[in-house]
């Protein structure tokens, strides 16, 4: 929805007036979601699976609903989005009464891009339509953040500078696991990429170097990763990614720790998607993903197939079946090995603004 208004700058005797595009959009979604399985029910699956009981429970939800703005100024543009899901304030006994959270809210101008948005290591149309929001997360680079961006050549080049966060574990006295602190994250992350494009789809490589402190002194840590769409016959597609290095947080949403007790973590992590169009309205996806770690052994994975279709032009409807695994080796600073799987099947209706 688009709203076009006249806003005055400074005294209208001495500067004209002049048109903003103002625009809302977003969607409302709710789903129905049931696991049966030996780990935790999640509403939404992503790289952080801890320890749990044997889990059978149905859930309805709407907190995954959206809303965000656009204002457009001459050359200006501001973009701010919330919604509601991985509310800590709301539960089921009463109200549900979620609280909301900024995704996103950046200004861009002339290529420049400063505020909060998707990491430069995200490539989102790679990411697979699906009922558990955003996909097989536990294997997709897929980190929103503040950042200073310069994005040149019509967008085939960017480079980024990105808030720096360690996300880390060590062993104390009692061998349990503790958080780095983040004292020390002065270091800007580095994030270069080149984009590719055409009638074929698109390909982006990003390449990312940031400053770690495992122990005493700073060392670099490298990453890059590969993601692609890839036009198909009729309106089919296929979407890829894959990554590998010192990339901790950047993929598998919690799978990977950046630092565990003293070392760099090692990462590999990608996820495949392939969508098939069974007429105009109706369509499936098929998807993988999965992220493994070299020092604390981690290896989590989801794998689903679903059925999308739409009611109207702005209302849809879909249905997902899935698993979660995890199977993970080290029993560092934990009581017992995390796993097990959760078989799962969700439906979710979307009403696009």
């Amino acid at each position: 929805m688009k709203v076009k208004y006249l806003l005055p700058l400074g005294v209208m005797l001495v500067t004209p007036t002049y048109a903003a595009d103002f625009s809302v959009g977003g969607f409302l979604k709710t789903n129905v979601k049931f696991a049966d399985g030996d780990l935790p029910f999640k509403e939404i699956y992503d790289g952080i699976m801890p320890p749990g009981d044997t889990t059978r429970k149905t859930q309805f939800s709407a907190q995954e609903s959206r809303i965000n703005a656009t204002v457009t100024k001459g050359e200006v543009k501001g973009f701010i989005e919330i919604d509601f899901a991985n509310s800590a304030q709301g539960n089921s006994i009463v109200s549900n009464s979620y609280s909301p959270r900024l995704r996103h809210a950046y200004i861009s101008y002339e290529g420049l891009t400063v505020g909060q948005t998707w990491s430069t290591m995200v490539n989102t149309s790679t990411f697979p339509e699906s009922a558990n929001l955003g996909g097989p997360l536990v294997g997709e680079a897929m980190v929103r953040q503040a950042l200073v961006r310069y994005s040149f050549d019509n967008n085939a080049w960017q480079v980024a500078l990105e808030n720096p966060t360690t996300y880390g574990k060590y062993i104390n006295q009692d061998d349990q696991l503790e958080s780095y602190p983040k004292e020390d994250d002065y270091i800007p992350d580095l994030i270069v990429r080149r984009n590719f494009g055409g009638d074929w789809g698109n390909v982006s490589v990003a390449a990312l170097v940031r400053g770690l402190k495992p122990v005493d002194s700073y060392e670099a840590a490298l990453g890059g990763s590969i993601a692609g769409k890839f036009n198909l016959p009729g309106r089919d597609d296929l979407r890829i990614q894959l990554h590998y290095g010192n990339l901790g947080r950047y993929v598998g949403t919690g799978a990977a720790l950046d630092i565990f007790h003293g070392e760099l973590e090692t990462t590999l992590g990608g996820t495949v998607a392939y969508r098939h169009f069974w007429n105009d309205n109706l369509r499936s996806s098929i998807f993988y993903g999965q992220t493994k770690t070299e020092i604390e052994n981690n290896n989590r994975r989801q794998y689903a197939v679903n059925l999308f279709g739409n009611l109207t032009r702005e209302l849809v409807v879909g249905v997902e079946v899935g698993r979660y695994d995890v199977d993970d080796g080290s029993t560092v600073g934990r009581p017992e090995n995390i796993r097990g799987s959760s078989n799962y099947v969700q439906f979710s209706m979307q009403f696009f603004i």
